[in-house]
């Protein structure tokens, strides 16, 4: 079953280049654009995507408030944030705000195509170029002892698991480093997304980031 994707970008240019990139995956398909980030509820709903990729920056409604309003519904797609710049704060609210996704508008076809399918599975993708400048830039939410303090509720094998997460591994690279199963990796960051009260993967490599284990 293919990836059904929904483009939010303002530049006709831009929008047209991304979507040539996902036309060329077969198991992708594009089933909605807008230039607005207005238009993406209505969208969501009428098209039901897995995934939305919104730029940060557009005229009217901006990809930071789009992602709180697809955060809202009931079922919400994964969204990925596209943007020119490598450290935005309007990137680190829209992934506290549930964005699973963050690339560089200059991040290359296969990667752009990967981050689809990876998010469409449920797992999260920041550009491996900048995630650790992300985090460290922006990721002061929350003191360290609290971000320690959090952790603490987490089994040994947990915040191996928290780790593994806050360095960007998806759930086959953990399992292979940390020779589990993929189904026992996936129980655990269920677990430990419940004890953190973190909404996505994201929120776990913040808080572990915060505490100094990342």
């Amino acid at each position: 079953m293919s990836v059904k994707v929904v483009l939010l970008e303002d530049e006709d240019l831009v929008r047209g280049g991304i979507r040539m990139i996902l036309d060329v995956d077969p198991d992708i398909e594009v089933v909605a654009e807008g230039s607005d980030g207005s238009v993406a509820v209505e969208l969501a709903l009428k098209h039901r995507p897995d995934v939305v990729l919104t730029d940060i920056q557009m005229p009217g409604v901006g990809g930071l408030e789009a992602t709180q309003r697809l955060a809202a519904l009931p079922d919400p797609p994964a969204v990925i944030v596209l943007t020119t710049f490598d450290l935005d704060e309007y990137v680190y609210s829209a992934l506290q705000n549930g964005a699973v996704g963050f690339l560089l508008k200059d991040t290359s076809p296969q990667e752009l195509t990967r981050a689809v399918h990876t998010v469409a599975r449920g797992e999260a993708m920041l550009s491996p170029r900048i995630t650790t400048k992300l985090l460290s830039a922006f990721s002061t939410s929350a003191p360290a002892q609290s971000a320690k303090a959090q952790l603490e509720k987490l089994t040994a094998r947990e915040r191996e698991v928290a780790v593994a997460v806050a360095q960007g591994l998806s759930n086959a690279e953990i399992a292979n480093a940390l020779h589990m199963s993929q189904s026992t990796v996936k129980v655990h960051i269920g677990r430990i997304m419940t004890k953190l009260g973190a909404a996505n993967r994201t929120q776990v490599a913040i808080t572990t980031h915060d505490a100094g284990l990342a």
